[in-house]
């Protein structure tokens, strides 16, 4: 087996998550967070529509927190409508899809709801 090197170009990768925070690109981010080929900010959560745009994305992956949940249909259906697919998962699921693709240099976005640590 070969492995190589994954070389990521403009766009940086999720390096890891924890209760409440992202870590993208060698900065830790508090609450939700969008990482798209312009950079990565601060969200507004869904019904936030503003960072994506003019965006030059095929696919956005939805993170939707610890576990999977439906995105509201008219979130789903304005990102649609500007020609941008919607995956919706669990956030950690998102980050590594999102990871993949993104070392593959297809145009992909990223849309995290925070993972929140649960009370033992």
């Amino acid at each position: 087996m070969r492995l190589n090197e994954v070389t990521y170009t403009d766009a940086v990768p999720v390096e890891g998550y924890g209760p409440g925070f992202f870590r993208v690109g060698g900065n830790v981010f508090d609450g939700a967070i969008t990482v798209l080929p312009t950079g990565v900010a601060s969200w507004g959560g869904l019904q936030d529509l503003s960072p994506f745009e003019d965006q030059e994305i095929d696919v956005l992956f939805v993170g939707m927190g610890a576990e999977i949940a439906h995105a509201p249909q008219d979130f789903r259906q304005a990102l649609e409508a500007r020609g941008i697919g919607v995956e919706v998962m669990s956030s950690p699921a998102a980050c590594r899809t999102y990871n993949v693709l993104l070392s593959e240099g297809r145009r992909v976005g990223l849309a995290l709801l925070p993972v929140i640590a649960q009370a033992e």
